[in-house]
């Protein structure tokens, strides 16, 4: 009997779970079978707590879901309130946590608070040392705002550097100048890049960041041999590829990325280096999420800890590998020798409390159920070793919304 198939059968008239289902035995009940409940609410506070992929688990481009309408309303009492805690981990990064938020709220007619959602760059915060350098800035949108709001008080962007040296993007005929500028004397050196996500002009953005890598942060200089090790370069959102309204899947950052590295070593010989590199599936982003975790947890005055995480996501190589990786730190070694092969936060976010980070791999996005991922070719980015056991889920689901009814049967709330 299929996943949805199971569910059917067993749904009571009133709307109930069965415990007794093989279902849940599976999974193994988290609390006692005869726990009490007053007013349609559990007692005592929740043990577990969600972490949700957005892009292909609630919404395709623009557009809900639908299963994800019903999976939001299961996760609130009837006061509107989460019944615990929730973080939105995504790797988006484009834009402000309140700009999520407000659009999460708007379609899944939840109340999300910025507090709640985890971009890509949102571990950005914790690299301080960084944020009073001169930073070439990457993406689109409001980015000088976005890299403010992370800390980064000096940014050009490329836009800008574009401008103040005209004869360096040269691609596009219509763009080039039809006029040579007296030659610019007094630019400031630029100290590190920042790259927040895909530009909209890949090459006028490859062109200028490969320009200041190769001079050292002066473009407008020649420089005959290039410096090696290289400026500082901090990114977020490795997703080679994301699902959108289209029937098959789109660029991601992890493709720009991929140019990037590839053009770099070609040119020079040598290997493009990482300072930072954030965003799932690297286990930095995993604790700053279970810290919010614990933060909704403390705020709501459920005084239980945190025991178990429930990675919802619809990406092997991004939500999978990472909340398993993130799970074998915990089981493994919770104090930090499971950890990447670049800077990671320095800033203290509190011990996990976490035992598990469980992951469950949703039908609605990326996931090709008809491709092993064992078999294909890995999208993973370059820096993370391929491990093919990190790439099974712990389940896989039709949507969220099996996966949120899955978890509830798991801890025993399967009477919501």
């Amino acid at each position: 009997m299929g996943l949805y198939s199971c569910f059917t059968a067993v749904r009571a008239a009133s709307g109930s779970w069965l415990r007794s289902h093989p279902l849940c035995r599976l999974w193994g009940p988290q609390v006692s079978p005869g726990r009490s409940y007053a007013g349609g609410l559990p007692q005592t506070p929740p043990t577990f707590g969600f972490l949700f992929d957005i892009d292909g688990v609630f919404i395709r481009g623009h557009r809900v879901i639908p299963a994800a309408l019903e999976a939001a309303r299961k996760l609130v009492d009837s006061h509107g309130r989460l019944q615990m805690p929730v973080v939105f981990v995504t790797n988006a990064g484009n834009c402000a946590p309140q700009v999520k938020a407000e659009e999460l709220s708007d379609l899944l007619g939840l109340q999300v608070e910025p507090e709640q959602v985890v971009l890509s760059s949102s571990p950005l915060k914790f690299f301080s040392k960084f944020h009073k350098k001169r930073m070439l800035v990457s993406g689109q949108g409001p980015v000088v705002d976005h890299a403010r709001n992370l800390g980064f008080q000096n940014v050009i962007t490329v836009d800008e550097l574009r401008q103040t040296f005209p004869v360096l993007d040269m691609v596009d005929l219509e763009r080039r100048p039809k006029t040579m500028p007296p030659l610019k004397t007094d630019f400031p050196p630029i100290e590190g890049v920042l790259l927040l996500g895909e530009p909209v002009r890949w090459e006028t953005s490859l062109q200028l960041i490969i320009d200041v890598l190769l001079s050292n942060g002066n473009p407008g200089t020649e420089v005959a041999v290039p410096p090696y090790p290289h400026l500082p370069i901090l990114t977020s959102n490795m997703d080679l590829l994301w699902m959108a309204e289209a029937k098959m899947p789109r660029f991601g950052h992890g493709t720009f990325l991929l140019c990037l590295e590839s053009i770099y070593q070609k040119i020079t010989g040598k290997e493009l280096k990482y300072a930072v590199l954030v965003g799932k599936p690297n286990i930095t982003t995993y604790q700053y999420a279970e810290s919010l975790i614990r933060k909704q947890a403390e705020s709501r005055s459920w005084g239980a800890p945190i025991r178990r995480l429930y990675a919802v996501g619809d990406n092997p190589v991004s939500d999978i590998y990472g909340a398993n990786l993130y799970n074998r730190y915990l089981q493994k070694n919770r104090n930090g020798g499971v950890q990447e092969s670049y800077e990671v936060i320095k800033e203290k976010q509190g011990p996990p409390t976490a035992e598990r980070c469980l992951s469950i791999l949703v039908r609605s996005g990326v996931y090709n159920p008809s491709t092993r991922q064992t078999e294909a070719p890995f999208h993973g980015h370059r820096d993370f070793i391929f491990d093919p056991s990190l790439l099974e889920a712990s389940h896989v689901v039709a949507d969220v919304h099996e996966a949120v009814q899955l978890v509830f049967c798991k801890e025993g709330w399967d009477h919501i």
